[in-house]
């Protein structure tokens, strides 16, 4: 579990309740109608962007930002490494039947065993790469809508309020309500944008990232492991991948 979204969203969302409650009750910062607008109309206009099962399996992607943690590159590096080690003592063969954890590093290994051309490999890794990216970025762009549309929805209401109040100056009794939509709305709006939708499609932007790092450096291992290269050289090859400060290894650099 990625803690550090945990911490974020309980923090955020503690510290606007302690806010509000600590300036009164709690109660008059709920407002039903201000919620419809706000959330019904950021999910319609988000089914209005995206398509039914995209929106729905955003919600899955979203759980990344939870539970799915990415491999560190160091250890990924030491892993091919082992690999090919392995392989220049026996052989390719030698791989045949070993378990990997990575379903991407797995499918790589196995056609490489099954004596596909190393050029091949590198196409078919690549592109699922690039389609998996692709996925990754249409589940943020639906947050990033979500994100855009909530702040215009709580102004939607902010307006609606304004006019409700205006036409019934005459009863000062109804003033206040009119008034209460008006105002939540917008904060209802700046909250789910800002504390919820936004950040969770920086995060996963982040995640996609993370990912496409891990399995760009799978690649290149796997095709310098056919190519017969030497672990030592393999190593020298993959640790381009990372930043200066963390190519020396050890516990530090694989907590980064």
């Amino acid at each position: 579990m990625d803690i550090a979204t945990v911490i974020g969203l309980i923090t955020g969302a503690g510290l606007i309740l302690s806010a509000i409650i600590m300036g009164g009750s709690a109660g008059m910062f709920v407002n039903v109608p201000g919620l419809m607008i706000v959330v019904g109309g950021t999910i319609a206009a988000t089914l209005i962007k995206f398509s039914l099962a995209d929106v729905l399996g955003s919600m899955n992607i979203a759980m990344k930002t939870f539970f799915v943690k990415a491999v560190s590159p160091i250890a990924a590096i030491e892993q091919i490494i082992e690999l090919a080690t392995i392989a220049r003592k026996e052989g390719l063969l030698g791989l045949d039947g070993k378990e990997f954890d990575d379903d991407f590093l797995a499918k790589g290994m196995g056609m490489m065993i099954d004596g596909v051309p190393p050029e091949q490999v590198q196409t078919v890794l690549s592109r699922e790469l690039q389609y998996s990216t692709e996925r990754h970025k249409k589940g943020q762009n639906i947050f990033k809508g979500m994100g855009s549309a909530a702040p215009a929805f709580g102004m939607v209401g902010t307006l609606i309020g304004l006019v409700q109040m205006l036409a019934a100056m005459s009863d000062p009794s109804s003033i206040g309500p009119a008034m209460a939509v008006a105002l939540l709305t917008t904060l209802y709006g700046a909250v789910l944008a800002n504390l919820i939708a936004l950040p969770l499609a920086d995060k996963l932007s982040l995640r996609s990232k993370e990912e496409a790092l891990s399995r760009e450096l799978t690649i290149a291992g796997v095709v310098a492991i056919q190519r017969g290269d030497h672990p030592r050289l393999i190593e020298d090859q993959l640790k381009v991948f990372l930043a200066p400060k963390i190519r020396g290894g050890g516990d530090d650099a694989k907590k980064k």
